[in-house]
């Protein structure tokens, strides 16, 4: 059933793109999507604007691109008269005067069952961890960062052999799924959240680079683990010496196989992708 009342969607990479092109799909379309300013991207470092904004633009939505939600921003979101927000992966803080700003409130989907998992990076997090369930929750935004009561909450099991490249996409479907089905009932003001237990809180920090360094020989089973958390992002990579110098090589694709880290492609430092054991030569 399409959506009665108007709402803002907050969202900037592909996972928001997404999500935004699923609610479209089901007939809740936003008064106004509000994304990330165009950022410097690609080896050219070409200025590009967001996933979530080229999608959006496409589909005759209006487009904000406020460098920082301050008072004037919030005041030009205001003017669109929305009832409530949805943010998917905005990659900003929403500041309490615009959270209020909005009569029913702002929804925000995050990759975990909270209160586990809070922060940047749930889903790598818990592929890091060796995490064999994670899922999906829905809370209703406060300041505090993913602190807010649960609107609805979904378990995903974690397949083996899933990478975050894999996983991430199946997790956004659920999510869309879960948000679709509960907006109807939001927006009659009927849906009661549960507020989380903020004492089990553990929280999902923003990855580093130096993370994907693996030792390689090393810990199999930990190498893996870092291979599938950091498959999309930052990438997994080890050095070795070559000419007598230290160079680093970039993990491709690897597998599990019989409770060994087998490395399939590398692409070395200055070099063109390659099988992993014409490395040696």
């Amino acid at each position: 059933m399409p959506n009665t009342k108007p709402f803002a969607y907050f969202g900037t990479p592909y996972v928001g793109r997404d999500t935004l092109a699923y609610l479209f799909e089901q007939g809740f379309v936003p008064s106004v999507v509000i994304t990330s300013p165009p950022a410097l991207r690609g080896r050219g470092l070409v200025l590009t604007p967001s996933e979530t904004d080229v999608w959006a633009r496409e589909h005759g939505i209006p487009v904000l691109t406020p460098e920082k939600l301050a008072e004037a921003a919030i005041e030009e979101i205001r003017a669109y008269g929305c009832a409530y927000g949805i943010v998917v992966a905005y990659g900003k803080i929403l500041p309490t005067a615009l959270i209020e700003s909005f009569p029913l409130g702002v929804l925000n989907i995050h990759y975990s069952l909270l209160p586990k998992y809070r922060g940047a990076s749930p889903v790598e997090t818990a592929l890091r961890n060796g995490e064999t369930v994670t899922g999906v929750s829905i809370q209703k935004m406060v300041r505090e960062l993913d602190a807010g009561d649960v609107v609805v909450a979904k378990e995903v099991a974690i397949e083996p052999t899933e990478t975050v490249r894999e996983l991430r996409p199946r997790l956004v479907t659920v999510g869309a799924e879960l948000l679709v089905s509960v907006l109807p009932e939001f927006e009659r003001g009927a849906v009661v959240p549960t507020p989380q237990d903020h004492a089990a809180a553990t929280f999902a920090k923003k990855i580093s680079k130096e993370e994907g360094e693996l030792q390689i020989p090393g810990s199999d089973a930990d190498n893996w683990r870092a291979y599938r958390a950091y498959a999309e992002g930052p990438g997994t990579y080890f050095y070795m010496e070559r000419a007598g110098k230290r160079i680093r090589v970039k993990i491709v694709s690897a597998v599990y196989e019989n409770d060994r880290f087998v490395i399939k492609r590398v692409i070395p430092e200055g070099k063109k992708e390659m099988a992993f054991e014409d490395l040696a030569r």
